[in-house]
């Protein structure tokens, strides 16, 4: 059972990748927090189902959370949709690609969160693992290619980097309140107790998007409404996702299992280099090198 997070790991980045391709073609007709109400809104049918089957299929009863649930499910929930917002607001500035680099800390940030929140052990393999796979990243981000580490240096106190890592910083901060939430319901088994979670996330999330849009942009809700085929497509793959990445959690620390997740960048730079025959230059391949040595690295130490 300790090795069951790696291939839940590995099925929830695929599924993410085919989400992200669904939900992209929305953007254009609903603009980028309709596309990503689409994700939550559409996705809750599919996490309730999950639930109920793992439910029948396990024969444990519907877990009974507590407080304690409910805070690690908000933690996760709101924490996830600030750092959209804020990863958003740093593609809005002048320098967005600093700030959209500077959001790839997100790793080496939940690995920090995780240990000081959640007790999550952090060993020297996978410590190296982390700090490599998230160099790998930041050398793979769209930063000033001729200098790029002094770029990323310099421009550290800049809105934009700040942006970023306070992006960075929120999704850390979901990954380990969707942890915590999974390990707040200890007697009702990995499986169940995570698809209680990603339900209770997705409900919350549900509302909290969907009312702020009601107040602000009630047109994005009704073009969700009238992509409803599409929106399936969204909702399903987005559900698909989640559900791994919450089993996951439940089973792993939250940096193995981020760290992990990388794994989606080096399959489409695969795709990218087999299919597209795009080739790497020196930069792109030392931080290709790098990502590859943390996914192996972190897989090994789980």
């Amino acid at each position: 059972m300790d090795w069951l997070w790696i291939p839940i790991t590995v099925w929830a980045a695929l599924a993410q990748t085919v989400r992200n391709a669904a939900q992209r073609s929305l953007v254009a007709t609903l603009g980028t927090l309709g596309a990503t109400l689409v994700r939550f809104l559409y996705g809750l049918p599919f996490a309730l189902l999950w639930l109920a089957a793992v439910a029948a299929a396990t024969g444990k009863p519907m877990p009974q959370p507590g407080l304690a649930f409910f805070a690690w499910v908000a933690l996760g929930a709101l924490a996830q949709i600030a750092a959209t917002a804020l990863l958003l607001a740093a593609m809005q500035e002048r320098n967005f690609a600093l700030g959209v680099a500077y959001s790839k800390t997100e790793v080496l940030q939940t690995a920090v969160f995780a240990t000081v929140f959640l007790g999550d052990p952090l060993g020297a393999i996978s410590a190296t693992a982390v700090l490599a796979a998230t160099l790998g990243v930041l050398l793979l981000s769209p930063v000033d290619r001729e200098r790029p580490l002094r770029t990323l240096l310099a421009g550290w106190t800049s809105r934009a980097s700040l942006l970023g890592i306070g992006s960075g910083a929120g999704f850390a901060l979901a990954a380990v309140g969707y942890r915590g939430a999974t390990l707040a319901l200890p007697d009702s088994g990995f499986l169940i107790a995570a698809a209680a979670a990603l339900a209770a996330a997705q409900l919350l999330q549900t509302l909290a998007l969907g009312g702020f849009l009601a107040l602000r942009d009630p047109g994005a809700i009704a073009g969700a409404l009238r992509e409803w085929r599409r929106s399936l497509v969204a909702g399903f793959t987005g559900a698909a996702a989640s559900a791994g990445w919450f089993t996951a959690f439940a089973l792993a620390p939250a940096a193995h299992v981020r760290t992990l997740g990388l794994v989606e960048l080096v399959f489409s730079y695969a795709v990218s280099r087999r299919f597209f025959r795009e080739r790497l230059t020196r930069l792109e391949a030392a931080g290709m090198w790098l990502l590859a040595l943390g996914v192996g690295a972190i897989a090994f130490a789980g």
